[in-house]
């Protein structure tokens, strides 16, 4: 899986935050070697989107079930159509001033499938633009709006525009030889409150819940602070014990490389601490972009130590999709991590 990263300059092309970037090269001297990883699905490619939360959170619980000996892979299609399908009612109701949004925290995917449900990978599938068909939903509810049309009629619309551009709705999962909807298939696969949410800043006291203050995180969902030390241990400990972890961080540094397949800091000898991550935090030079699922772990031969990150920006880089993510880039470029109850207790 492991290959050697050529040495040669990419460009900087800065997208929307959580699509697709390219980044300036990490010069890695040789390949790490890993010492330890977790199962994990097929890398997806999340395409003309921001929907990298849905990916990253959807593959951890694929690695979840992976590690207890199931096997599912489950389709991010199926919660961002009901997640266009709330906010289509909620900007009609609110005369407009909702705003329809596809970015989020990786809290607000599990609430979703508790809500919706979600199905099988294959049972639901598509290539759709979602950031075209955003605007294309908001014109559609727009026009309803001037027409006051109601809500029922609303729904009629958005279906068939949804079933067009996405693919025809689906209201049964089958599996086994047995016949679920997709909320019972959904709680098959995560109960609402298996996964901890956990981060690391000083302007609210360690050891207790608040709602971090970052754009996407449009529900207030609660996270644990903890000191960055006692986070950085709870990851390796969850992925050692043979748990995935969820990741959401910072992509804006220039030496985050999806084409070379590397993360590192500019100054990789620089020490990270709890103060230089809070100051980063309020200049606005760490902020929530992109999320990916932590597999394993890697060590270089010098004992460089590194977080195998799968990806979800498709299989086109040395690793498969893959990413290797230095130490010191976690510690400082980590706004939020999720992990089970079972692995946070290790």
């Amino acid at each position: 899986m492991v290959r050697s990263v050529a040495l040669m300059l990419t460009l900087v092309v800065m997208l929307t935050a959580c699509n697709r970037q390219k980044g300036n090269e990490g010069n890695m001297q040789s390949p790490p070697q890993t010492e330890c990883i977790v199962g994990y699905t097929p890398v997806k490619d999340q395409g003309h989107s921001s929907l990298c939360w849905m990916y990253a959170m959807l593959a951890t619980i694929e690695s979840e079930h992976l590690m207890r000996g199931d096997s599912v892979n489950l389709s991010p299609h199926f919660v961002a159509r009901r997640m266009l399908e709330m906010q289509a009612e909620q900007h009609y109701l609110s005369d407009g001033r909702k705003p329809i949004v596809m970015r989020g925290v990786c809290s607000q995917l599990v609430d979703l499938l508790m809500r919706y449900g979600t199905c099988q990978y294959d049972a639901y599938r598509s290539d759709v633009n979602y950031n075209v068909l955003m605007r294309r939903v908001e014109e559609l509810v727009n026009t309803s709006i001037k027409k006051r049309t109601g809500v029922k009629q609303l729904r009629r619309d958005l279906a068939r525009l949804l079933d067009n551009e996405i693919r025809p709705d689906l209201r049964y999962v089958f599996m086994y030889g047995a016949e679920y909807t997709p909320q019972e298939f959904a709680r098959s696969v995560c109960q609402e409150d298996e996964y901890v949410a956990l981060t690391s800043f000083t302007h609210h006291p360690f050891g207790e819940q608040f709602a971090l203050e970052v754009p996407d995180n449009h529900g207030r969902y609660p996270f644990l602070n903890l000191p960055i030390d006692t986070l950085t241990t709870h990851i390796e400990r969850a992925l050692r014990g043979g748990h995935p972890v969820c990741w959401e961080g910072d992509t804006s540094e220039a030496l985050f490389s999806f084409e070379r397949g590397i993360a590192r800091m500019a100054d990789e000898r620089q020490e990270v601490t709890q103060e230089t991550r809070q100051r980063d935090f309020e200049r606005f030079t760490t902020t929530d972009d992109h999320c990916m699922e932590i597999v394993g772990i890697a060590r270089t031969p010098k004992g460089k130590k590194y977080f195998i990150c799968k990806n979800s920006w498709g299989t086109d880089n040395p690793f498969g999709g893959l990413m290797y993510m230095s130490e010191n880039y976690l510690r400082a470029k980590t706004i939020g991590v999720w992990m089970t109850q079972e692995a946070f207790q290790l």
